[in-house]
Formats: C-alpha cells, structure tokens, sequence
C-alpha cells in the first residue's frame, strides 16, 4: 500500500477505497497501511479550510475562578494548614500563615513558606480560622478567604467536611457535579437520584422511576430539585448532565438533556418524541436556554444502542468554554458544538462521523476526554480511537474499534508530546492492538501488546513504580467475552511500562478510583474493605491510609494543595476527606490543568474513570 501513488480519484472512488481501508484496517494486521492509505494519500482526508476556526464570544481564557482554597484540619500534633498554588502566582512566592478570631491576628510562621504550600501550627485552637498572604519580593500581597478549623469526630475518625444532602438521598451511579454555583470561589455540588440505572444493552425496565437533579452549597445549603419526568429514562446514557460556568459570569450553569413527558411507553423505553438540549440556572434551576438535541436516526442503530449520550466542554478556541453535545458509540456518531452567551445558545459546528470517513464508524468510547493534542492552544475532543480538531474536522481515527478505557497525557516523558493508552473491547485477535500506546498528535502506533485479546475491559495509567521511568499501563480483559459472536473470554491482566515492556501478568493493581493522597508523586489506589469501609493503598506497599466512610463518588483537587480529596457518599451526606500528610513539594492546583479539570466535569455522565493532567506527574 506504501507504493501506492495519489491521483485525483472520483468521490464514488474515495468513497470505496475509503470503505474498504476502514474494513482493512479493523480486520487485518495491516492497520497501520490502511490509515496511510487513508491519510497520507488524501483518500477522503479532511479539508480543514472547509470549516473555520472557532472564535468565540471571550476575550481572554475563562475558567474556574478559584480562592486559594485554604483547609484547616485539626490533628493529633495540632492544625494542618494547606491552600492552593495558582497559575497566576509568581514562580518565586511564598506565604505567610495567620490564625485568629475576629480582628485578632497571628503569624504562625516564622520565615515565608517556600517549598510547599501547607504548614503545622502546633499552637492552634480549635476556635481559631486561618488565612494566608503571598509573599514575593518581600512585599506581601492580598490575603486569602478565612477557614474554621475542620475537627475530629472522634479520636479514631478521620476529620471531614460533611455536606448534608436533603431526604437521605445518595447520589445515583458515582454521578456527582461540581462547580461554584454561586460566585464565591468554593466549588458546589449538583447530583442525580435515585441511584438505579438501566443500561442500553439490557431489557427495557417498565418501573415509573424518574430522575431528579438537585444542588447544594458548599455548606449543604439546599438549592433546589427538578424532575426530568419520563422523557428521560433512568439510565446514565440517557441522562447527561454537565455542571461549568459556560457564559463567563463566574457561576456555573447546569447544562442537561430534557424531554417532554407522557412520551414513555408501557415497556418503560422512550421511541420517540422531541429531544431539547437545556441551560438551567445554577442558583435556581430555571431553565434559561434551549434548543433540540441531536436526533434519533436509523444510522445510529437499534434502540438499545441509539441512545447512548454525552457532553464535554472545550476551549475550542482556546479562550472559550464551549459545550460539546454527543450522540452514538457503536455506529453512527455525532456532535455538535455550541457556546452559551447573553442567555443563547448558539451553534459553532456539526460533525457527523460517517460523512467523513467511514473508518470512524463504531469507534465511540464510553467517556469523552478533552486535551490539546496538537500543541496549537485550542483543544480537541477525543471520542474514544477517533480525534476531532477544534474546528469539528477529524484529526485522527486509528480505527481500533470500541474502546472500554482511554486516556491521555504525557505518559512516555521521553517521546515528544502526549499519548494516548488504549484498552479495546473490540476483538483483536492478530494484530495485538487491543493494548497499545498511540502518538496523540498522529495517531501514530507506539506501541502494542503483541498478543491477541479478546475484549479487554478495563484500563488505567499511572506511576506506581519508581524504578521505571513513565507511567505504568496495566489492562485486564472481560470473561464474558462476545456472547454475541460466541467467543469466550478470559482473565488475562497485563502491566506494561510507558516503553510497552509487558512485566507482570498476575499481580496488578486494580483499575477503579486513584488518588494522590501522601507525599510522593507516585500514586494509590482505593480499595473497600467490608470490615473498615475504603482504604488507600500503594502498589506494593499495602495499606497507607484507613478509616473512611461510604461510597466514594469522586477523587480530585477540590482545595488544599495539589493532592486529591477524597468525596464518599452515605445515606443524606456528602463526606470530603484531605490528606493530613504533610507535603514535600508544590504545584499548581491540578484543577487549572484542563485535560484533568475536564475529566472531572464529564464524571456526571457515562463510565467514569480516574482524572490525570495532561503533563507527565509521577517519580
């Protein structure tokens, strides 16, 4: 295929060749040749200047307008200090720690914190608050927002800050919110209850369950609740939510998927019926935009499949927020992209998957990532093993098939750019490409397994062994295999190194919630333990941190320094943990890297999996 030369082919002749390449692809071992084909021969290859660039409505990058997020937990060796490190700081900062009570102050520190950004007041009184003040070039600056001191229930409890959650509610599926809702630079929540969820591929479930979105302040203030009616079946493919400040006003909106009611049918499946894409108020849950949202059609496929549905936000523009509607996984695939301003939504571009490359077909993944792959400020929009430009052009499509697990980020230090690691549900029987790193920017093949797999169904990366430079990739295949096709599965796990050396096949950590919890940069994973609820461990180090309650619902940098809270969820309770580790090092706040900011963002929705930066973070 190398040696085939270009030459001005009709569309009927790119259409065939291109259909063609995309079967070659998925089902021989000369995949890589047939995206040459694709690709570098210009056979129905994207013509970016079709479509412009986006310019949105905003002048200067908008984002989360973060304090500095200062937590005061009380511990047995006094109260621990910690605050965020932010983009805009100077390289050179430090702070200063104060406690007091009213108009009353105190230095706590004797010299300017520098190395990291958390402090031990021995001294401290459960009465007192604590702020700080950065310092640079020996001239302080603003101080931050006042805290009250975080307590111990009891000496063998963690300390916590709890959110009370009205009518014992538990957020359904892990699918929990955040974002500041009112302005005041704390990040507030907004969940999704009952916590029953019907999947696509299963029967249709004729129970009369409707879904409610409700939020909360920061301090559990309760906000309000509204019923998305039977226009919306109780399933997280059918119910997206996203929770961002779209319009720049400094409080977040909640963009969800509506319908009318009295739609669904005595299966308890909806067939039809208008579909409207909604902006609601984050303070009060008023409706404040609304336009339809991608149709149903016959491309997509049966009902089980066709109503698989998602969102995004990306800075398409590089300054904008933009909210990315999505619509299909296993043919057909679509999307649309709009920004919110002065009340309106307004539609920036439209891309459907099989009018520009048949080789798109089936790629969808069960999460939507958001990173800038190709260096030029503006982000893409990463729909499993397929790329879309920020001008709603394909970049790329590797034509892998249906991924169960994908992420992105700098993970071979040594290979310029970042990459992309994949665990595919598709069979791979030959070619080894069901466990394979790939260039983010090219879609080139780093590497792969160099095995068969069957369906492997789940994935992660991360640094868990500092003798190894990179991130580590590990992979476990699904035993239920393809009943459709009659293959049977297995159990085979697989933990590689960035430089795709398979060096374990047994002993793997295990790929659900991880977390940054003590002072290294190598990371943990969190395990449940029947008998003392979840724990932090460390690969090959066991048990680091125990004594947390509930289910955990999400890990991210919420507040403190650069390291991860822990939220769980019990009956009428939000529980958010901090680590009490005290720090070796500082870094910007995690949540000002936009790929990890964004992860979090979609967890409202799909199959959720662990947030990671787009830079390389590990030992």
């Amino acid at each position: 295929m190398k040696n085939i030369k270009k030459y001005p082919f009709t569309g009927f002749e790119k259409l065939l060749l291109a259909a063609c390449a995309g079967i070659f692809a998925v089902t021989t071992t000369h995949a890589q040749d047939a995206r040459e084909l694709l690709y570098n021969y210009e056979i129905l290859k994207p013509d970016h200047a079709r479509k412009p660039k986006v310019e949105g409505f905003a002048k200067e990058r908008l984002g989360d307008k973060l304090n500095r997020g200062v937590t005061a937990i009380e511990t047995a060796g006094g109260v621990y200090i910690s605050w965020r490190l932010l983009q805009s700081d100077a390289p050179d900062v430090a702070f200063d720690v104060y406690r007091g009570v009213g108009s009353k102050s105190t230095k706590v520190n004797k010299q300017p914190v520098k190395t990291t950004t958390d402090f031990v007041d021995k001294g401290g009184k459960k009465s007192d608050q604590y702020w700080v003040t950065p310092v640079t070039g020996g001239k302080s600056g603003d101080p931050s927002e006042r805290t009250s001191v975080t307590l111990r229930q009891s000496p063998d409890e963690l300390p916590y800050v709890s959110v009370p959650l009205q009518n014992g509610v538990i957020p359904g599926r892990k699918r929990l919110g955040i974002g500041d809702l009112n302005g005041d630079g704390k990040f507030d929540f907004v969940l999704i209850q009952p916590g029953m969820s019907k999947d696509p591929g299963a029967r249709p479930d004729s129970s009369k369950v409707t879904y409610k979105i409700e939020a909360y302040l920061s301090d559990g203030t309760f906000l309000w609740r509204n019923d998305l009616g039977d226009g919306i079946e109780p399933g997280v493919w059918y119910s997206p939510f996203i929770v961002y400040d779209l319009d720049g006003d400094g409080k977040a909106e909640v963009a969800v998927k509506t319908a009318p009611t009295g739609i669904r049918a005595a299966d308890g499946c909806v067939y039809g019926g208008e579909e409207w894409l909604s902006i609601w108020d984050g303070m009060t849950g008023r409706e404040v935009a609304k336009t339809n949202w991608i149709p149903r059609t016959e491309r997509l496929g049966n009902y089980n499949r066709q109503n698989r549905n998602q969102m995004a936000v990306a800075y398409l523009d590089g300054k904008t927020p933009c909210l990315i509607v999505e619509r299909g996984t296993y043919k057909a695939m679509f999307a649309d992209a709009y920004q919110f301003t002065g009340g309106k939504l307004t539609k920036l571009w439209s891309w459907d998957g099989d009018e520009e490359n048949p080789i798109v077909r089936s790629q969808g993944a069960h999460n939507i990532l958001i990173a800038d792959v190709d260096g030029d400020g503006r982000d893409e929009v990463i729909l499993g093993p397929s790329v879309l430009d920020d001008n709603g052009v394909l970049l790329w499509s590797s034509g892998l098939g249906h991924p169960d697990k994908v992420f992105v980020s700098d993970i071979d230090p040594s290979h310029p750019g970042m990459e992309m690691f994949f665990a595919v549900e598709a069979l791979h029987d030959k070619d080894g490409l069901g466990v394979s790193l790939r260039d983010a920017k090219t879609g080139e093949q780093i590497w792969d397994i160099k095995q068969p797999t069957v369906h492997v169904g789940n994935g992660m990366i991360a640094d868990i062994d500092a003798t190894r430079p990179g991130l580590e990739c590990f992979a476990s295949e699904d035993s239920k295999g393809h009943s459709s096709m009659g293959i049977r599965g297995n159990n085979n796990k697989y933990l590689l190194d960035a430089k795709g050396e398979l060096y374990k096949r047994e002993d793997i950590p295990p790929m659900g919630d991880w977390v940054w919890w003590d002072a290294e940069k190598i990371r943990q994973y969190i395990s449940f333990n029947r008998n003392t609820g979840p724990t932090v461990a460390k690969y090959g180090a066991g048990t680091i941190q125990e004594g947390f309650k509930g289910q955990v619902m999400l890990t991210g940098d919420l507040f403190g320094d650069w390291r991860e809270e822990i939220i769980t969820a019990l009956p009428g309770e939000l529980r958010i943990y901090s680590t009490v580790i005290p720090a070796k090092d500082r870094r910007v706040t995690l949540l000002q890297d936009n790929t990890y900011r964004q992860t979090i963002t979609t967890h409202t929705m799909g199959y959720q999996q662990p947030p990671v930066p787009s830079y390389y973070l590990g030992e």
